[in-house]
């Protein structure tokens, strides 16, 4: 049995039955890392001795006849971001290069309470700013489907590993798409749940209102398994939403008869290549076939859902690394005669290029007599596009658009130019100023042989809706 090539259902189903160990399924997971991480580059820190431990505490449970969980004894990882109790957790840059936490994040702690077997941590844009994963301090991560190409950002890394089967699966963020877009450069499935459906504690910040921790999985029903395991009210982050959470992967078997989705016409344009508009499209055919009903809507806000994405964000940024100063957290500077030197460099030496870019911005958006004219407009337009997706709601279950405007491009190609490098957001962006959940779900691939993804986004809560769609799509098509 090739233990890498189970999904997480299958590989749960062959841990209960005890027809594989715990032990064996991580030394498989870390022969895989072994063998490919010269060319991949996913990790930037591999936890190998951590992860044999609590396979082989798991294995003692399950032995003892202790009632284990869906997940116990599945090796997954973290985006370098999430908080790691004695392990080093760098966002990828300099300025936080040899910090190790004093605690572990809510969600790095729900899954080892689940006993979940940790790979190790991954890598990522620094900080979350950017959608190539080149944006990185230590290292760049390519495309498992083709080596010469970016995994995507900011969880590039992430997303690298569950295609390349150097994890189960893994944990990204998603500010404006860091988990979508990733997931389908690479072929995989990503959700962006609800804001505040799963805990954003010890997971460092880059924009509060906006960002949101979630599963990438190989399929729709490995991440309906994680989310029920992730979705939880949690008291330490005041942005967690005290809701009553089902098992998600109950709805796997639904299927969409009846159910009515909405094609916003404004994400199918100029900016958005012809082979990926087709494979949505014939997406929406499967639906009809499979019972829903798909019909076209105009949502002209979502026009401005970019740039209102990089104001607020950009924003928010700026307050949330201000701490990042040399003095309170992070790397600092040798040799400076002043406390305003001290501060200047030690920011100037620690941050990446990409990320001074979005905090100077930030400060500037912040800044008296730009407040008003910038940052108050875009939460105005923020507000409409709220109000926009509301209304479509009413009417129908579900939207489907496209995850990203082309396939995974040539790493290098984009990363000089900021323009271009933004866009690849616009199609998810909205998703996150609205705070309802979206999932990318592979819908076929390019004439280069290259994945392209689709878009559901449910309303707030939806994520069971768009887990019966995502799972009957894949029976469609033959992909479970």
């Amino acid at each position: 049995m090739s233990i890498e090539k189970l999904t997480v259902a299958e590989l749960s189903k062959a841990l209960a039955e005890r027809k594989v160990s715990a032990r064996e399924a991580a030394e498989g997971y870390l022969r895989s890392i072994e063998r490919q991480e010269g060319d991949i580059g996913a990790y930037l820190l591999v936890t190998a001795e951590k992860a044999l431990e609590q396979a082989d505490d798991i294995d003692r449970r399950r032995a003892s006849g202790e009632q284990l969980g869906a997940l116990a004894g599945v090796p997954m990882a973290l985006k370098d971001n999430i908080c790691t109790e004695g392990i080093r957790t760098t966002c990828a840059s300099k300025m936080l290069e040899n910090f190790v936490p004093p605690y572990s994040a809510t969600v790095a702690k729900r899954l080892e309470q689940a006993g979940c077997v940790l790979l190790g941590k991954l890598n990522m844009d620094e900080f979350a700013m950017g959608s190539t994963t080149e944006n990185s301090a230590f290292r760049k991560t390519h495309n498992p489907i083709d080596i010469t190409r970016t995994p995507g950002g900011s969880s590039g890394g992430s997303a690298a590993s569950v295609a390349a089967r150097e994890a189960a699966f893994s944990l990204g963020t998603d500010t404006g798409g860091s988990i979508r877009q990733p997931a389908a450069f690479c072929g995989v499935v990503g959700l962006k749940p609800t804001y505040g459906s799963v805990s954003r504690s010890g997971v460092v910040a880059f924009a509060s209102s906006l960002d949101q921790v979630g599963p990438l999985t190989r399929t729709a029903l490995d991440s309906a398994m994680v989310m029920s395991v992730l979705s939880a009210h949690d008291p330490l982050d005041s942005t967690s939403a005290p809701h009553e959470y089902p098992d998600f992967a109950s709805f796997a078997k639904a299927g969409v008869k009846g159910m009515k989705i909405a094609i916003i016409r404004e994400f199918f344009d100029s900016f958005i290549a012809p082979e990926n508009q087709k494979s949505v499209l014939a997406a929406a055919d499967d639906f009809r076939r499979m019972g829903a009903v798909v019909e076209e809507v105009s949502a002209p806000t979502v026009a401005n859902a970019l740039p209102t994405y990089f104001i607020i964000s950009a924003a928010e940024a700026s307050s949330n690394l201000a701490r990042f100063d040399g003095i309170r957290y992070g790397h600092r500077a040798e040799g400076a005669g002043s406390i305003e030197e001290l501060y200047a460099r030690s920011r100037g030496e620690g941050f990446g290029a990409e990320v001074k870019r979005r905090l100077m911005l930030g400060t500037y958006i912040l800044g008296e007599g730009c407040r008003e004219t910038y940052y108050k407009q875009a939460l105005r337009v923020r507000t409409l596009i709220i109000r926009e997706f509301a209304s479509i709601f009413e009417k129908y279950d579900l939207i489907l658009t496209p995850t990203t405007p082309s396939a995974a491009h040539k790493l290098g190609d984009r990363n000089t130019d900021p323009d271009t490098m933004y866009l690849s957001d616009m199609c998810t962006v909205a998703a996150n100023l609205a705070g309802v959940p979206a999932l990318d779900l592979p819908c076929g691939t390019n004439s280069m042989g290259l994945p392209m993804g689709m878009q559901l986004i449910a309303p707030a809560f939806g994520e069971p809706t768009i887990y019966r769609a995502a799972c009957a799509f894949e029976r469609e098509r033959g992909r479970i």
